[in-house]
């Protein structure tokens, strides 16, 4: 029997298992700590772990030296007064074991996340070859989620912890080449105007809807988003059925040595599935704010984006346990979801569009008070392509975004913002915020205003700016009602401020929109 035993100990240690009573689990960390790593500056910064029930362990870092004792298998210190430094440090974790992390930097962290124009990669973007060779900023730091879907919220990210590709990385060639493109061109704009390291935790999936990256508690608690669970259970089981039927099939196709009759079905996107997964093994990192870009996928919903976009903002804030932190979207670029036609085709007469309602669902959810922020691009779209290839200009102006919404900035951030309208005559005159040093028209004439009477009936109007506001008229208008620019899929406009930024587009009106609820 004693010499069974000692086979059977032999055998677990070779499979890397542990016997008791000599069971003994080392101290480790969430994979999101790593060499190469950036903490946040001014700010409790959260360090955690797993560890044997009651083992001290104990984290030394710079002056600082702080232990706890682990408690249902985990454990947490939090290292205070933290100051931006570009000196690498080092780290020690010590328990049963000794863990040390090398060339720590200490600024600024933020997250990036949505779906694909997010997870867009430099090496596909518009003239990045300079930029990726011109890569070696060793105060820009990049961390990869890889991905991953789950049910359950998870207490790790999927991955090995410390390894390669899904660790942090200094920014070079090799490690920006297929980092986030908006990430990239955000975190160097952001280094080189903060003077400070800069560390980027990618965290994004193409075409996901924005409920998959809220917690399902979150969605519960909201009763207005409830046929979002819903339809996302009965989706489920549709597809579990499918996916039954389709194995069935295609065991029986292979013992009669045939290939299995048609595709095998895609699971879809469950609410909080990615939340769970990519998200949740993140909190609470101490970060200093979150980039966002992400929509499409929403667009036939647009009226409820209105409220799932802040709803899944306030999850996020109030998970992550660090108050109203920075959070700022970047607005849909025009596309035409009929593609291939002419500009003439598409700007023949105005139309109603799911996309401009989904912008205008965007901009609600990040004007003040909310704390957050929003970048407009209808200069920078593809009418063919739904990924527009132009990153640099997206995460150069969320950089200025977050200069100003997250470190008090005086700058101008922002293109015009509609502010309010009055008649006089037949003129519909708009007021704008967010004029900088001006009102301009870029290249010719003002475009993409659109202006209708009681009848509702839009049609082009004619724009002039005057002063610091645009006057809208039309011949076949007498008494104005409404106006709206920029209201399209592939919005054809061209008002900016005098700093470059273009106005979002925007409606005075509160007409029934194609995507509200009947």
């Amino acid at each position: 029997m004693k010499t069974l035993a000692k086979i059977a100990c032999i055998a677990a240690l070779a499979l890397g298992l542990h016997t008791a009573p000599e069971a003994r689990a080392d101290v480790r960390m969430p994979v999101i700590f790593s060499d190469n790593m950036v903490l946040q500056q001014g700010m409790l910064v959260p360090v955690w772990g797993w560890a044997d029930e009651g083992e001290t362990v104990l984290v030394q870092f710079q002056n600082q030296r702080v232990s706890a004792k682990a408690k249902d298998g985990k454990w947490m210190v939090k290292l205070k007064n933290l100051k931006a430094s570009a000196e690498p440090e080092t780290m020690t974790i010590s328990g049963k074991n000794r863990l040390v992390l090398q060339n720590i930097l200490i600024g600024e962290v933020w997250v990036c996340s949505g779906q694909s124009n997010m997870e867009w990669p430099l090496n596909r973007s518009f003239e990045a070859a300079q930029d990726i060779q011109k890569s070696v900023i060793p105060n820009l730091r990049l961390f990869a989620v890889q991905k991953a879907r789950s049910d359950e919220p998870l207490s790790d990210l999927k991955q090995p912890w410390n390894s390669g590709k899904f660790a942090w990385q200094e920014s070079s060639p090799q490690s920006s080449y297929d980092f986030s493109a908006v990430g990239f061109y955000f975190g160097r704009a952001l280094q080189e105007a903060r003077g400070v390291p800069v560390g980027m935790i990618h965290t994004s999936w193409g075409g996901t809807p924005a409920e998959a990256w809220t917690s399902r508690a979150a969605l519960e608690a909201n009763q207005s988003l409830a046929s979002i669970l819903e339809s996302g259970d009965a989706n489920r089981e549709k597809y579990l059925a499918a996916k039954a039927a389709y194995d069935k099939a295609a065991a029986e196709a292979k013992k009669k040595g045939e290939k299995a009759k048609g595709a095998e079905p895609r699971a879809p996107w469950y609410p909080g599935e990615l939340y769970n997964a990519m998200l949740a093994p993140l909190i609470p990192y101490a970060i200093k704010g979150a980039i966002w870009y992400q929509g499409e996928s929403n667009a036939d919903r647009a009226y409820q984006y209105r409220t799932l976009f802040p709803e899944m903002i306030k999850n996020w804030r109030k998970d992550w346990g660090q108050g109203d932190f920075p959070f700022i979207a970047v607005q849909l670029a025009p596309w035409d979801r009929n593609q291939k036609r002419s500009l003439e085709e598409i700007t023949k007469e105005p139309v109603e569009s799911k996309w401009a309602e989904l912008r205008e669902a965007q901009l609600l959810a990040t004007r003040p008070p909310t704390k957050a922020g929003m970048v407009v691009i209808t200069d920078v779209g593809d009418k063919d392509d739904i990924h527009p290839t132009k990153k640099q200009p997206v995460g150069e102006r969320l950089a200025l975004a977050a200069r100003t919404l997250a470190y008090n900035e005086k700058i101008v951030s922002s293109g015009p913002l509609y502010k309010n309208m009055r008649v006089k005559g037949n003129q519909a005159i708009l007021n704008f915020d967010s004029v900088g040093g001006g009102l301009e028209a870029k290249d010719g004439e003002l475009k993409g205003f659109a202006i209708c009477g009681e009848d509702k009936k839009f049609v082009w109007g004619k724009a002039e700016i005057v002063g610091n506001t645009v006057v809208v008229t039309a011949d076949s208008v007498a008494k104005p009602v409404a106006v709206r620019y920029g209201w399209a899929d592939f919005p054809v406009v061209n008002l900016f401020n005098k700093e470059g930024l273009p106005a979002t587009p925007f409606r005075t009106d509160d007409f029934p929109l194609t995507t509200a609820p009947k």
